[in-house]
């Protein structure tokens, strides 16, 4: 408590100096946890796009083999219909699972009967498309519908190469599981954004009975399953349904939405690299404040310490003095910190600020997140730093002699 007082007394004493290095740790502190805040965003609404925008939901069940072998020999690592059926039956009497839906992927030529060009595309059930993709940051304006089955959506840059609108008419091909090529007509009932560049100038959304109808097929590539957001462990399910599923005699593999979405993988792994960045730079400009501080402060009170070994204080106690000044002075920049952290991200929130980010087609609004694990850590872990830093020249000082202290000018 002696020592908790003598901190406050001596902060305020030198408020000034102590002024400039409560600022050095609260801008600090609020750097990191903007960032936190921002990259937090981005990784809630990556994830997002990948389980409902991409509609990977948060499972994918494949035959097995099926990413390594399923394009060239695509017969081989279709699920059968009556493996889908089973398949679909046990997943379905998880009370956790929300959607269990079958999927087709394919590729091929469109034309618009003067012009063709390439196009990948899912085949998906209307009324499941429409559940998968709501929540999704990048939800399609249009939906297939149950009522139009020869009916589908083109990415809005696929649509414009063609030169064609809704309500026109395209035609697909594309080759069976036999070897086959087939074609049918396809009424363009809307158009959307796929949301990423690459993706589109060649994407199409068709109805899953149409998409089977083209490869000539009664089963599907996948089985994408959608979780209860209040219990969305896509870990735990996987393990759990791998192992019900194989011991029902199907050969299959389980891939959780993080395993397919490499955009996720690849923003995380920079966004990490680069908080780290930046929290090194503060760990290193707080460590030297807070040194660069007692330091200064250690010199100016060189006789104090000599008369307080004098009345018979011991080494460790003028250390405990001065570790104590430091964490306060680390933890009240920190709590500086808190208010100007919380004050500018609703600030940012509330401007609605819209960016188009890196390999996207859309404009994304800019969100700060509140991240309370991050606010607590970096302010136990940065009052931590400031003590540490005050230890050094503490520590010298409690050394010195207590005629040299004395005798100090």
């Amino acid at each position: 408590m002696i020592s908790l007082k003598l901190g406050i007394r001596n902060i305020w004493k030198n408020r000034r100096r102590s002024f400039t290095t409560l600022l050095a740790v609260a801008i600090g502190f609020t750097a990191i946890n903007l960032f936190a805040g921002y990259i937090h965003s981005v990784y809630t609404g990556i994830k997002k796009i990948a389980i409902h925008g991409e509609a990977l939901g948060h499972l994918t069940i494949v035959k097995q083999g099926y990413y390594t072998e399923g394009k060239l020999k695509p017969e081989e690592y279709m699920l059968g219909k009556a493996e889908l059926d089973k398949a679909m039956a046990i997943i379905r009497a998880e009370p956790e699972v929300r959607l269990v839906s079958p999927r087709l992927s394919l590729a091929g030529l469109v034309s618009n009967g003067r012009a063709s060009t390439i196009f990948l595309a899912e085949g998906e059930i209307p009324e499941d498309s429409v559940k998968i993709r709501t929540g999704s940051v990048r939800t399609p304006p249009s939906m297939l519908k149950q009522d139009l089955p020869n009916a589908g959506l083109l990415s809005s840059d696929l649509a414009a190469l063609l030169g064609v609108k809704p309500g026109q008419t395209v035609v697909l091909m594309s080759s069976t599981l036999e070897g086959q090529t087939n074609a049918l007509d396809l009424e363009v009932q809307d158009t959307f954004n796929t949301g990423n560049a690459a993706t589109n100038d060649k994407f199409a959304l068709l109805p899953f009975a149409y998409a089977q109808s083209l490869v000539d097929t009664q089963g599907a590539s996948r089985i994408t399953v959608l979780l209860d957001p209040a219990h969305d462990d896509a870990d735990a399910m996987r393990q759990r349904l791998l192992q019900k599923l194989n011991a029902a005699g199907l050969d299959v593999e389980i891939k959780t939405w993080l395993d397919l979405s490499m955009f996720y993988k690849q923003v995380k792994n920079m966004f990490d690299l680069i908080f780290l960045f930046l929290f090194t730079i503060v760990f290193i400009v707080v460590l030297m404040s807070i040194t660069n501080t007692m330091t200064t402060s250690v010199l100016e009170r060189t006789r104090e310490i000599g008369t307080l070994r004098s009345l018979g204080m011991k080494r460790r106690k003028i250390m405990e003095l001065f570790a104590v000044e430091g964490a306060m002075l680390g933890l009240f920049g920190c709590l500086l910190g808190l208010v100007i952290d919380t004050l500018t991200t609703m600030a940012v929130n509330a401007a609605n600020i819209r960016y188009v980010p890196p390999s996207s087609s859309d404009e994304v609004p800019l969100r700060v997140d509140f991240v309370p694990d991050m606010l607590l850590g970096s302010l136990v872990l940065l009052a931590i730093v400031a003590m540490l830093a005050a230890l050094l020249p503490a520590r010298r000082a409690a050394n010195t002699e207590i005629v040299d202290a004395l005798g100090h000018v």
